[in-house]
């Protein structure tokens, strides 16, 4: 075993570079993309400095790794909260301060509203068919309204 580590060569890395991207295929989710993608950088490093030893070709490839993975969580978090579309998923939060009319009365603080081809619940003061309410907050799947 010592002696395989002592003569570790830039293919064993692309080796297990390959075999880690082939892995990543089968849906790990992108844990073993960065992984595969340090191990790949330590063979081509390995490549260029032939007399790396061991320890140092191991120590290398911890280090890309966590860069390699810090950099592309980074990017993720940086994509996300730079989103066109902040309401994606969020399927009440784009009807707060429009006005519906009430399609069933509120009585005792429940009700309905016709949105769109939906019908959403909602809750707020008692207020008879046909009046219009405005939504102010959303609380899951029921909207929060008060009168106009």
């Amino acid at each position: 075993m010592w002696d395989y580590l002592q003569n570790l060569s830039f293919w064993d890395w692309l080796g297990l570079g390959t075999v880690l991207l082939i892995l990543e295929v089968f849906g790990a989710g992108g844990y073993l993309l960065w992984i595969g993608v340090a191990a790949a950088g330590v063979g081509i490093l390995t490549y260029v400095i032939p007399a790396m030893s061991w320890e140092v070709q191991f120590l290398l490839f911890a280090v890309l790794s966590v860069l390699t993975a810090l950099y592309w969580w980074r990017r993720q978090r940086s994509v996300l909260r730079q989103s066109d579309q902040p309401g994606l998923n969020m399927r009440g939060s784009e009807l707060i301060g429009r006005t519906f009319a009430v399609h069933d009365a509120i009585v005792g603080g429940r009700g309905k509203i016709k949105v769109g081809d939906g019908v959403w619940m909602v809750v707020g003061p008692d207020t008879p068919v046909g009046n219009q309410v405005r939504v102010i907050a959303q609380d899951g799947a029921i909207l929060k309204v008060e009168a106009v």
